[in-house]
Formats: structure tokens, sequence, C-alpha cells
């Protein structure tokens, strides 16, 4: 759900039919996103009634379609085997929406089969074939050419394999070789 809003209009809560739960657990019992979706899910609920699930260390914040706030209150007591209190509404600050991890290397050139195959750690040769086989795209459109050159700032996605964000290139090795920087989108 998105609203967007000339600017002479103040954005209404009421244009927006959302409520937050915040869900609260021991720090130490490691829960993520799809751990959520999937506790969601079981209980029948519809993807289109779950929005953001925001996962964070001892708390999660979920924001769900209006309305439905009582049913998960009422039916939602784990997430897993993690015991869970349920509460609507939320504190800030959100938890993070993205954790990265990061991953560098060096590449032969800015081809996008290079980047792949440094990104899924496999050779060249499988990585043209995943690109050939249409599982990657690049900034949310699908690249069927393995000489496709990149740029900084691109977003590279592999079925499989998870999303990639490409951060820097550069120096050059002794050899003439690529240092590459990247974040995998965790």
């Amino acid at each position: 759900m998105a609203g967007f809003f000339p600017d002479y209009m103040e954005p209404s809560a009421d244009s927006f039919p959302l409520t937050a739960l915040t869900f609260k657990y021991r720090i130490g019992d490691k829960l993520g996103h799809r751990d959520f979706l999937g506790a969601f899910m079981q209980l029948g609920i519809e993807r289109s009634v779950v929005g953001d699930i925001l996962v964070g260390e001892g708390h999660t914040v979920a924001f769900i379609r209006q309305g439905m706030e009582r049913y998960f209150l009422d039916n939602l007591r784990k997430i897993g085997r993690v015991g869970v209190k349920t509460a609507i509404g939320y504190e800030e600050p959100l938890p993070s929406i993205r954790e990265y991890k990061d991953i560098s290397g060096i590449v032969a050139s800015e081809r996008l089969d290079c980047i792949v195959a440094l990104l899924c750690r496999t050779s060249r040769e499988k990585a043209a074939r995943l690109i050939t086989s249409g599982s990657v795209m690049v900034d949310h459109q699908e690249v069927l050419g393995v000489d496709r050159r990149l740029d900084e700032g691109d977003v590279i996605s592999v079925r499989g394999h998870g999303k990639f964000v490409l951060d820097s290139f550069g120096p050059l090795t002794g050899k003439g070789r690529l240092t590459v920087k990247c974040r995998k989108y965790q």
C-alpha cells in the first residue's frame, strides 16, 4: 500500500488502513522474517493482509490490514517454537529494515558474468548459464547478456542466491584485475 499526496494535501491515517503489531521475545531467540511470515500464513492469513515485517533483536514490528489485529492477538502466541507477546502499535525507533553481509573479491572486468561468478562463488561458465536462463536481474530488470557492463550502485538479484548491491570498483591490482566491493541483503 502506498500513498502519494500533492504538497497542498496532508496525509491522513484514515487513508491507510494499516495497524502495527509489536512482537516481543527474548533477545537470545533468533527469529527472522521467514519465521514470522510462516507463522502468519499458518494462521490462514492471506499474504495481502500482511505488509512490512521489520525484524529486530528481541522485538519485531509487523504492519497488517486494519481490522485483523484482534485475530492476531487472539491466535498468535508462538513464532516457530518461541513464545511471543503481541501488542498493538510500536515504539520508536523501528527495527532496521535491511541488514547486509559484505562481499569483496577480484574479477577480470565489470562484466555481469564476472560479478555474478564472484557473488555466487561459482565459475564464470556457471554464472553465464544463470544469466542466459533468465535467473539474473539488474536493477529489477531481467538481463540475458553475459557481457553487460555493471556500474556502482547496481542492484543484482540472482534467483536462488540472493540480492546484492554493487558498492565500488577499484583499485586495480598489480596484474590489472579489478577489486570489487558488494553487499548481500540478509
